[in-house]
């Protein structure tokens, strides 16, 4: 190798370190498993996660795979519970937590949170003939809410009403069925799949008046810094494209 060859390989080889190999790595280098994106979430939320012919699809899984295309990786999701996505994020167990979560102080304690890609709501599930009639109406009275455990519903809640007055259930459709046979006076969950338990449930409603409003962003361990700016890089491509527009609209119709 002559002395300019080696000038050119020795000046390649310092961008790479001066760029913290930005230009000079692949996406795969940068996942629990190579050219495979490892997305964790729970599928009990319609319609942003949920199993339908033996595959887990919905508006996260699909925004997901459409963020592994464009980082060249391979999507896999593995459906676990919501309490241990943040520890499975953490512990490199998963690349990724998709799963209609919402950004908060505690949860940016352990994680970091990509762009927000969605605007959830959380709402109050009730019998048609119940006695609460808005948010200060379940606050102020001595009834028992139902939540699905680790959510922002049971973070919120808990906080509100203290835990002696909340009941944590693995999934939205275990509380929603826990109100249905009186066992509970209300359940507070994202709205999408609100709508979803009361439409499949004749006799209950959603109070008009919504609990809260928040973002949901995508999980990524603190220190995969770089991961987490290909995801915000791709996810400002979508939404600039109409692409997340028209994944959110598949599922949930204007």
């Amino acid at each position: 190798m002559n002395k300019f060859v080696k000038k050119i390989v020795a000046s390649a080889l310092l961008m790479c370190l001066g760029f913290n190999f930005a230009a000079c790595s692949s996406s795969s280098e940068l996942t629990v498993e190579k050219g495979v994106l490892t997305m964790a979430t729970n599928a009990a939320f319609p319609p942003y996660e949920y199993w339908e012919n033996n595959a887990i699809v919905g508006i996260d899984a699909e925004i997901a795979q459409e963020i592994a295309n464009r980082l060249n990786l391979t999507l896999k999701i593995e459906d676990v519970s919501f309490d241990s996505l943040i520890t499975g994020v953490q512990s490199n167990k998963y690349d990724i937590a998709v799963a209609g979560m919402t950004v908060t102080d505690e949860r940016k304690l352990s994680v970091s949170f990509s762009d927000s890609y969605a605007t959830g709501i959380q709402s109050i599930i009730v019998t048609e003939d119940s006695p609460i009639t808005d948010i200060d109406a379940l606050i102020d009275g001595d009834y028992i809410v139902g939540v699905q455990i680790a959510t922002t519903g049971d973070i919120y809640m808990s906080d509100d009403i203290g835990m002696d007055r909340v009941e944590q259930y693995n999934n939205g459709a275990d509380a929603t069925q826990a109100l249905i046979t009186g066992k509970i006076d209300a359940v507070v969950i994202d709205n999408q799949p609100a709508l979803a338990f009361v439409a499949a449930n004749p006799g209950l409603k959603i109070l008009e008046t919504p609990y809260t409003i928040e973002d949901y962003a995508i999980a990524v361990n603190k220190n995969n810094e770089e991961l987490l700016n290909q995801i915000n890089k791709a996810l400002s491509e979508m939404k600039a494209d109409g692409t997340i527009d028209a994944i959110i609209n598949k599922y949930i119709p204007a």
